[in-house]
């Protein structure tokens, strides 16, 4: 398994420098660990991309990564407009997105690196538990038995559309449902309000040793969920991701626009490589290759 990853980045790095002989004749200015590059990362995967970026440039102290935080919807304008090399999204780029692309002889390389998940959480005093998908459901379209109020961080953010293709497959969100400036805005909310449903990217919850994380679950709770019975409802562990057990999951996506050898493209190698999947198993999401570990066992 540890030679079938090392063999993926090897390829996607070899496609690189292919696609680099045809999209750009210009001599780059920086290398795969050195320069500077621009970044626009969805603010979902803020705290495990803060880590990411931190690592990768203390180990390269020539390199610099320019990180902006924006909603989806804004970061993938930025890669088309080549206001940044590089972004992280909760999905990969549509056919007509890439249709796009190529329209004006581009090739983003996209990299699956990690499985996420949406949380959704309510008051501590809070009746709601646990909740089915089809409960989820009425409550995005006003038709649940409560009144309940649905808050997300950005109406163009990943975490909506995730809920509006996803589970209301394309209907449009009730007058319950509003948006806020920030996955923390949302926490801050649902602490103050009862009667409140927040939906957040779990990267900013899943570090069970991080400080934040502990002060969060102080202030909220997460409710359980369960694709048709309550009798079966599971929390977004990272067991569960990876079962696919907890319904809303998702993938993350780097979609690299530099084509050839540069920093964004290194930054890319090194996200999906041993140190870079680390970084995503100690956050406790779960990583796209995941790292081996090798136990020698002593018989004698």
């Amino acid at each position: 398994m540890q030679l079938c990853n090392r063999f993926f980045l090897f390829i996607v790095f070899l496609l690189a420098l292919a696609n680099s002989g045809c999209t750009n004749k210009q001599k780059p200015t920086d290398t795969n660990t050195s320069g500077e590059v621009k970044i626009t990362v969805d603010e979902s995967f803020k705290k495990l991309f803060t880590n990411e970026v931190y690592t990768f440039e203390a180990i390269y102290r020539n390199a610099k990564i320019h990180t902006t935080y924006l909603p989806e919807s804004d970061a993938f304008l930025r890669l088309l407009n080549d206001s940044c090399k590089v972004i992280v999204m909760g999905r990969n780029l549509t056919a007509n997105e890439s249709k796009l692309f190529k329209s004006n002889n581009l090739f983003p390389v996209s990299t699956k690196i990690a499985e996420d998940a949406i949380a959704l959480i309510v008051h501590p005093e809070s009746k709601i538990n646990q909740l089915t998908v089809e409960q989820v459901k009425q409550i995005l379209l006003g038709k649940y038995k409560d009144d309940i109020r649905v808050v997300f961080d950005h109406k163009s953010g990943s975490n909506a559309r995730y809920m509006q293709d996803s589970v209301l497959q394309g209907e449009k969100f009730s007058n319950n449902v509003f948006a806020l400036n920030s996955n923390m805005d949302v926490i801050n909310y649902v602490a103050n309000n009862k009667n409140t449903l927040g939906f957040l990217g779990l990267n900013l919850i899943s570090d069970t040793d991080d400080s934040l994380t502990t002060h969060i679950f102080k202030k909220v709770k997460v409710v359980a969920l369960a694709k048709d019975s309550l009798s079966t409802s599971f929390k977004p562990y990272q067991a569960y991701i990876k079962t696919k057990e907890y319904p809303f999951c998702r993938s993350i996506y780097v979609i690299n626009r530099q084509t050839g050898s540069g920093l964004g493209t290194g930054f890319v190698i090194f996200v999906a490589g041993e140190k870079g999947q680390l970084i995503v198993l100690k956050s406790g999401l779960v990583p796209a290759f995941p790292p081996q570990r090798i136990i020698e066992i002593n018989t004698h």
